[in-house]
């Protein structure tokens, strides 16, 4: 028994010789750690009112529905009356009895005209619109702003230290594109009725079907197939067949579009603390975080020079109190020009210092631009010029960017 038991478990540690380690640079590792989570991509969405984004087959069936029933509005005249048209879908059962009788009964055994009658036949997958190579590790996003966020609370405080307002973004895959082919058969109880759906439908084809607030597919009709069947104690019906050709697009709700998602994230916030200016009854000036001179009057750092104030004169306190904003007219992969703004220097014969690049404030749609990846700004003509150094900014600027800079400018 012994010797059984033993020749019993070598083709299971053969099996286990043959299981390989799991390979960390295909996919999202299976587990987690403590050391390898990163709580910053943690975003809660408890109270979130925007759910993720899918599209299925099924939205590809409404589609068609709801085109059918709300734009084309299928009619016929039918005795004395103008009657619409119903259109369904064609479940198995319904499809078998249709081929079975060529027609469709209801539950009395009535046959049911007129009515429209439609099923899915193919999903052809098109490569030529896109290629994830792995669909649990995809590379292409589409990216959706949202107009409000709860994080930019508005208030003066604000405004004062030139807050860049934080932005919300939900981010989905870039979907499947498919060529759906549906098989559509129309009866009525004469060809009179059939020709004028016929015509409705076809002046329908090469637009795009779905309900314009949802989703929108481009469709093709690219012929009808008309007959009529007059059978012995039987009804006469007029049946056209024709297929529809549906250019869609899938975007699945399960597990491995989780795993290629990366869901909804927030664009960085940043307050900048300027220059700062008072005017009290000795018309002081300070700064943040510098300590009065005991003497009577007021020191304030600027650049590498230290000054002090005992009286400041009206000019200098209107220089320090300027602070504009203006949006560049013009921008190149490396500059920014800005036309008619020239550089605001302290009044003739002031002891305030030139105004540095720590006293501009500059930001590209948004987002902060730190002074470290910027080589100068300067007053060319009567343009003023920032050049940057994309390597250090890890980005370079297009000409569609809002490129705004704010500080002592005219």
């Amino acid at each position: 028994m012994r010797k059984r038991s033993i020749e019993t478990t070598k083709p299971f540690e053969a099996a286990q010789s043959q299981i390989t380690a799991y390979d960390k640079s295909i996919g999202k590792p299976v587990s987690t750690t403590s050391f390898t989570q990163n709580r910053a991509k943690e975003i809660s969405r408890k109270n979130d009112k925007i759910k993720d984004f899918s599209i299925g087959l099924q939205d590809l069936d409404g589609a068609i529905i709801y085109y059918f029933n709300n734009t084309i509005k299928p009619q016929v005249f039918q005795d004395g009356e103008m009657i619409n048209v119903p259109i369904i879908y064609g479940s198995p059962e319904r499809w078998k009895s249709i081929q079975q009788d060529g027609f469709l009964r209801d539950s009395n055994n009535k046959v049911r005209v007129p009515i429209i009658v439609f099923r899915r036949n193919n999903v052809e997958k098109n490569r030529t619109l896109g290629n994830k190579i792995d669909g649990n590790k995809a590379h292409l996003f589409q990216v959706f702003e949202t107009k409000y966020n709860a994080k930019n609370h508005y208030d003066k405080f604000s405004i004062l230290t030139n807050k860049v307002p934080s932005s919300q973004f939900y981010v989905s895959v870039v979907p499947d594109y498919v060529t759906v082919t549906y098989e559509c058969i129309i009866f009525t109880n004469y060809v009179e009725q059939n020709n004028k759906i016929v015509e409705a439908v076809e002046f329908a084809s090469d637009s795009y079907w779905g309900d314009p607030k949802r989703f929108q597919f481009r469709s093709k009709i690219d012929s009808f197939a008309t007959t009529v069947s007059v059978e012995s104690d039987n009804d006469r019906i007029a049946k056209t067949t024709f297929s529809i050709t549906l250019n869609g697009y899938i975007i699945p709700d399960s597990i491995n579009k989780e795993l290629a998602n990366s869901d909804m994230f927030y664009s960085k916030s940043q307050v900048v603390f300027g220059l700062e200016t008072t005017t009290g009854d000795a018309e002081e000036v300070q700064t943040i975080g510098i300590r009065p001179n005991i003497g009577g009057g007021t020191s304030f750092v600027e650049g590498s020079t230290n000054v002090t104030l005992v009286s400041v004169a009206a000019s200098d306190l209107e220089y320090l109190q300027t602070n504009n904003t203006r949006v560049a007219t013009t921008v190149t992969p490396t500059q920014a020009v800005f036309a008619g703004v020239s550089i605001l220097n302290p009044p003739q014969g002031s002891l305030v210092p030139l105004p540095t690049l720590s006293n501009f404030t500059f930001t590209a749609n948004g987002l902060y631009i730190p002074s470290s990846a910027i080589i100068s700004f300067q007053t060319v003509g009567s343009n003023s010029i920032l050049t940057i150094n994309p390597t250090l900014l890890e980005y370079e600027f297009v000409p569609a960017d809002k490129i705004i800079v704010i500080g002592k400018i005219i």
